[in-house]
């Protein structure tokens, strides 16, 4: 063959290679908690419709119901008993820990149950090459107060309570278990937004929608379907160690978010400081003056993920009320 026909049947051979469909990710028997919840509820179909089958984490007969009506196998448990949690993980090919207590008045407690609940299920993935996929907060990825989060960031130093689950992940990653992470900001579609969904609360109670002093500090979001579309790619990938950054918007201001809030419920939008703004926000004055920024750079370039959903304002000013 002259050199010229080489490089022709080259081109042929590669053009060929190219235009082959990309092989399917290895198909998985994966425990889901939070299977019924806001994410898992969207997550669900998504893996069923990946060939993936489901075992999904419930513990009422409301749950197994929606579980077997969406296609997938049912797992009793609660998140009050870690074993059984660690008897689902055992009887899968891969987990995805969705699942969080969000009694935001009880949060510290909360972060300490997610931690017992990773350990047992950490438990049971040791000594094999399943991964274990958990949940944790964009907040962890922020190096500074203020500063954008990044996902290769890890501040073990940071006053947020729900950096436990993240350290406990890396406790169970020393052990050899394949431990990867997703961090969320605020998820939300038209019927629930995260952390803005207590504000929702407190403004129907009070008669009016408040931010903290100029409300110039941000809150990074994502839409729930964008979410669901990422812990999927990255359950897939099954890379150890990574951290994802779901997040759309990059940091969205508290008095934007107020002033969509207003709109929607009809009631007016105030700036508290001080005293006035602690009686307010009770237990959310802790989230509700900081600075969540964080960016997804890294993620979309690593799992090529790209969110296309509504914006947290739009959503807010569909809110259904």
């Amino acid at each position: 063959m002259d050199c010229a026909k080489f490089v022709q049947s080259v081109r042929r051979r590669d053009s060929y290679v190219e235009r082959r469909p990309k092989p399917r990710a290895e198909r998985m028997r994966i425990f889901l908690t939070g299977a019924t919840g806001f994410i898992g509820s969207h997550l669900l179909p998504l893996l069923l419709e990946g060939g993936h089958k489901v075992l999904g984490l419930t513990r009422s007969d409301a749950g197994a119901n929606q579980l077997a009506a969406a296609g997938a196998e049912v797992h009793r448990g609660t998140l009050e008993d870690p074993a059984s949690l660690r008897r689902g993980a055992e009887n899968a090919d891969a987990v995805i820990h969705c699942a969080f207590d969000h009694d935001f008045s009880r949060f510290v407690e909360n972060c300490q149950k997610d931690k017992r609940n990773i350990e047992a299920m950490g438990e049971a993935l040791v000594g094999s090459k399943r991964p274990l996929l958990i949940t944790s907060g964009v907040g962890m990825g922020s190096r500074a107060p203020g500063e954008l989060a990044r996902e290769d960031v890890f501040d073990p130093a940071h006053a947020h309570p729900r950096k436990i689950s993240e350290e406990t992940g890396n406790a169970v990653a020393e052990r050899g278990v394949n431990v990867s992470y997703v961090r969320l900001p605020q998820v939300h579609d038209t019927r629930k937004q995260g952390l803005v969904t207590p504000l929702v609360d407190l403004a129907r109670a009070s008669g009016r929608v408040a931010y903290v002093g100029d409300g110039k500090n941000r809150f990074a979001a994502a839409h729930v379907s964008d979410v669901a579309r990422l812990y999927k790619l990255a359950i897939e990938k099954a890379e150890p160690g990574a951290r994802y950054n779901a997040v759309a918007e990059e940091g969205v201001a508290m008095r934007d978010i107020a002033a969509a809030l207003g709109r929607s419920l009809k009631l007016p939008v105030v700036g508290l400081t001080g005293d006035e703004a602690a009686a307010y926000f009770g237990w959310m004055m802790m989230f509700a003056g900081a600075d969540m920024t964080a960016s997804s750079a890294l993620t979309q370039a690593k799992l090529g993920w790209k969110p296309v959903g509504r914006g947290l304002i739009a959503d807010l000013d569909n809110l259904e009320v």
